[in-house]
């Protein structure tokens, strides 16, 4: 089905969300004709975000908004749609557009799956009706739908239309870009050679790709990463957990300027918590470009000021090898929390591979390699008993634990 019937059938003027691949069509359709507007177009930092604008321009002018996204961010959905939007609480009306990823029988990836599983189920559960468009759905059908739908919609309800893989067309395929130059896979790669065998977690997306696929033309083994194939917005969280809990080990984060807008929350996490092992590096093309290069506010937003003011110890930019290879130098030595923010391009190759180990797999390898040396920690590792060692290795090697161990 054509987006532009889909738009016309539907008959918003408004529409708020976060891109997806399943939708790019009705992204690049929403782009050419509204480009980013506030008054008919805004991708929001995650889904929830963009429910809460929806309902404002519900209350600012009694029409009906439309909010798009991937099934993915049905979580984020689901604590506005049910204390917010529901007719039992304040009866606002609005019309969902969810790429259906992981639907059953369709090949996907990992994280995917169970998201798919209960895609339908989760709708139902929010008291949302839905409806499937797929590939031969046709325009009549979806006009018949849409005519009970504004039922729903008149009584204050919820409705959503669930986009199979490949069912929305659209001829104009949108390009993005921006004015950098450097590519995420050589920043990767340039952040590979200097945290050497330190744990690196990596963020959703190309970037998780790019760095297995790095570790594959090295030759080397992928038990350093934890690719967070999932999750969005949640690696530097995931990070924040390994750091103070491996105090002795630097680890890094590889995250992206949509990941990190999603869930902006985490970074005054992290720097209240201050983890002087942590290094949190932002690779920012001002794009949701795994997804199709739709743009994020990312690009105009003060990624190092807000770290600063979130309590992080120092806080970059940088949009050259040289001053990226300086400051990785320096986080590896300075010991504090760090943000290093770095200038990208959009793009990548086209014939860029996904990983081959399972997601299993890949938590299986990390924490076996994440395991800490005691005798690298603990000065006086041979006066401890035998029976102490086990009791070090149950409890997970916590730091302020075993030396109280060694000691007593």
């Amino acid at each position: 089905m054509n987006a532009e019937k889909l738009i016309d059938i539907i008959g918003a003027d408004f529409y708020t969300g976060v891109p997806d691949s399943q939708l790019r069509a009705l992204c690049d359709c929403l782009m050419d004709r509204y480009g980013i507007d506030k008054k008919h177009h805004i991708i929001a930092a995650n889904e929830g975000n963009c429910t809460a604008i929806a309902a404002g321009y519900h209350l600012a002018t009694g029409k009906v908004p439309v909010i798009y996204m991937q099934n993915s961010g049905e979580g984020n959905i689901i604590n506005p749609v049910a204390s917010l939007l529901n007719d039992k609480v304040y009866a606002i009306p609005a019309i969902f557009v969810i790429g259906w990823r992981g639907e059953p029988g369709i090949h996907d990836e990992p994280q995917h799956i169970f998201q798919g599983e209960v895609t339908l189920r989760l709708l139902e559960d929010m008291g949302i009706k839905a409806a499937v468009i797929a590939g031969d759905t046709t325009e009549d059908e979806v006009s018949a739908v849409m005519t009970k739908f504004r039922q729903e919609l008149e009584n204050g309800r919820n409705v959503a239309f669930v986009i199979r893989k490949g069912a929305l067309t659209y001829s104009n395929k949108v390009k993005y870009a921006n004015e950098y130059t450097m590519h995420r896979e050589d920043i990767i790669k340039h952040i590979v050679k200097y945290s050497k065998e330190d744990p690196i977690i990596s963020t959703t997306g190309k970037a998780s790709r790019e760095l297995f696929e790095i570790r594959t033309e090295a030759g080397a083994e992928h038990k350093y990463d934890f690719l967070t194939v999932g999750s969005m917005g949640h690696s530097s969280s995931i990070a924040l957990g390994v750091a103070i809990n491996k105090p002795n080990t630097r680890i890094w984060c590889i995250d992206g300027d949509g990941a990190v807008l999603m869930h902006m929350g985490a970074m005054a996490v992290i720097g209240a918590t201050n983890p002087n092992n942590l290094i949190h590096i932002v690779i920012n093309n001002g794009a949701h470009e795994t997804v199709g290069g739709m743009p994020t506010v990312a690009a105009g937003t003060d990624i190092v000021a807000i770290a600063r003011a979130c309590g992080y110890a120092y806080a970059v930019s940088v949009d050259e090898f040289d001053e990226l290879d300086r400051e990785l130098q320096r986080a590896k030595e300075r010991n504090e929390l760090t943000l290093i923010e770095v200038k990208c391009a959009i793009g990548a190759r086209d014939d860029l591979g996904r990983p081959t180990l399972t997601a299993i797999e890949n938590k299986n390898n990390f924490m076996e390699y994440s395991k800490i040396n005691i005798k690298s920690v603990i000065p006086k590792y041979n006066s401890i008993k035998k029976e102490n060692i086990n009791k070090i290795m149950l409890w997970g090697c916590n730091a302020p634990f075993i030396y109280y161990l060694a000691w007593k």
